[in-house]
C-alpha cells in the first residue's frame, strides 16, 4: 500500500512538473512604438525627406523643361515647315517618356534607400527583442500590428508588452505613452 501511495505521489508530482513546463509565456513588442523612440529613426526619416526633396526638385525641373518646350512648340508660327514641327513633336514625346521613366526610377530609388536605411534598425530591434524574450522566459513575442496597419491581436494585456524593455536594452529611455481611454459598452 505504501509503495502504491508513493507511486501515485510521484506520478502526481511528475504530471504537475510536466504541466508547469508546458506553460508558454507569450508577449508582444510594438515595433512602431519602439522605432518612434529611436533617435536613429529620426535621422533616417530626415535623410529620406532630403532624398525625396532632391528627387522632387529634379522632377520639377524636368517637368518645367517639358512645359517650356511645349509652349514654344505651340507658339511656332503657322509657316513653320512640317519637318521642324515633326522634329519638335518627337523631341516632346522623347522628353515625356524620359520624364515618366525618371519618375519611376525616382520612386524606386526612394524605396530602395528606405529599405537600405531601415534594414539595420529592423535587425537590431529583432536581435534585442530575442534577447529580452530569452532573458524574461517568453516563448513567443507577437507584433500587434500587421504590415498594412491592421491589428493582429484583438486583446492584449499590457503586462506582456516588452517594448519598453527592448528600448531600455537599446539604451533608450522610453517616453511615457499617452493614456488610453476605454469606451464603456452598453449591455442590452
Amino acid at each position: 500500500m505504501r509503495t502504491l501511495l508513493s507511486l501515485i505521489l510521484c506520478s502526481v508530482m511528475l504530471m504537475a512538473n510536466a504541466q508547469e513546463n508546458a506553460v508558454q509565456k507569450i508577449g508582444y513588442a510594438d515595433t512602431e512604438y519602439i522605432m518612434s523612440q529611436m533617435p536613429a529613426v529620426k535621422t533616417i526619416e530626415s535623410e529620406l525627406k532630403t532624398h525625396s526633396a532632391q528627387l522632387d526638385n529634379q522632377l520639377k525641373a524636368k517637368y518645367e523643361d517639358i512645359q517650356t518646350k511645349y509652349k514654344a512648340y505651340q507658339n511656332m508660327p503657322a509657316t513653320t515647315p512640317e519637318a521642324i514641327r515633326a522634329d519638335k513633336e518627337r523631341e516632346l514625346t522623347s522628353l515625356q517618356e524620359n520624364f515618366q521613366k525618371f519618375q519611376q526610377e525616382a520612386q524606386s530609388s526612394l524605396q530602395k534607400k528606405s529599405a537600405e536605411l531601415y534594414e539595420p534598425i529592423y535587425k537590431k530591434i529583432g536581435a534585442v527583442t530575442e534577447e529580452v524574450a530569452k532573458e524574461n522566459g517568453f516563448s513567443f513575442i507577437i507584433s500587434p500590428h500587421m504590415l498594412n496597419g491592421g491589428d493582429i491581436l484583438l486583446y492584449t494585456d499590457e503586462k506582456y508588452n516588452i517594448s519598453d524593455m527592448v528600448l531600455k536594452k537599446l539604451g533608450i529611455t522610453p517616453t511615457p505613452r499617452a493614456a488610453t481611454t476605454t469606451v464603456p459598452v452598453k449591455k442590452n
